[in-house]
């Protein structure tokens, strides 16, 4: 794979944000009259590592982008699926004329607005050389197994386990046929980008991961992100 490949930014957009009880979903909530979805399309706008960009959004909501989002860079929307997972096949299934087989696909949440252009920039290079790249975070608390979801069933190695929060970069062709092969039932249980790669034996090199680059999922996850843009004049 070499360092004139493509790089292709999918932006999930396509969550309906009902766990925070708001008349919209949470990526088009407003802080400091902009969407939080504005917030990282900024970062991946401004990284010259970026040559294009695929939104995966609802119908409803493409006039709202289109007004407050910088659309330089978008080539084109993609409906969102029933899940997470299938809404990346959508767009990795839409883009298919766009992109060149060797091309790293960086997948990132709307919902997640804390990226920067060298968070970008370093999970790109990270991916070179490999067939695909996961940031991880190590875990703090202790961490059990259990079975039933009622006993514990065996205590794990923290030092052995790691969380895999986006975004998430993967060399697009390899991708593209792992997740075709998971069609069209075993696709609805995958709950990380990353489990059709590792199925489909990709080598998947792994990046320390960012805390500050957390997902607005609740009311608390909200106000943490206003203070941040308050204490940074976002």
């Amino acid at each position: 794979m070499g360092s004139d490949s493509m790089n292709i930014a999918i932006i999930l957009a396509g969550g309906t944000g009902t766990r925070l009880g708001a008349n919209r979903p949470k990526q088009y909530l407003e802080i400091n009259n902009r969407p939080i979805i504005a917030y990282s399309m900024q970062a991946i706008n401004i990284c010259k590592k970026i040559d294009a960009i695929w939104i995966v959004a609802d119908e409803m909501w493409r006039d709202y982008i289109r007004e407050h989002v910088c659309m330089e860079k978008v080539k084109g929307f993609s409906q969102p699926g029933i899940n997470r997972q299938l809404s990346i096949w959508n767009a990795l299934f839409d883009m298919r004329g766009e992109a060149e087989p060797d091309a790293k696909v960086f997948i990132h949440d709307a919902a997640r607005p804390v990226l920067s252009e060298d968070m970008v920039v370093r999970y790109l290079e990270a991916a070179e050389g490999y067939d695909g790249v996961l940031p991880v975070l190590p875990m703090k608390d202790t961490v059990y197994l259990s079975k039933d979801g009622k006993t514990i069933t065996s205590l794990l190695d923290r030092t052995e386990v790691v969380a895999g929060p986006a975004p998430e970069v993967f060399v697009y062709e390899k991708y593209y046929q792992a997740n075709k092969a998971l069609l069209p039932d075993k696709i609805l249980q995958i709950n990380g980008s990353t489990e059709p790669a590792i199925l489909a034996g990709m080598n998947v090199a792994t990046v320390p991961g960012e805390e500050r680059n957390f997902k607005i999922t609740t009311q608390a996850d909200l106000e943490r992100f206003r203070r941040i843009c308050e204490s940074k004049n976002l």
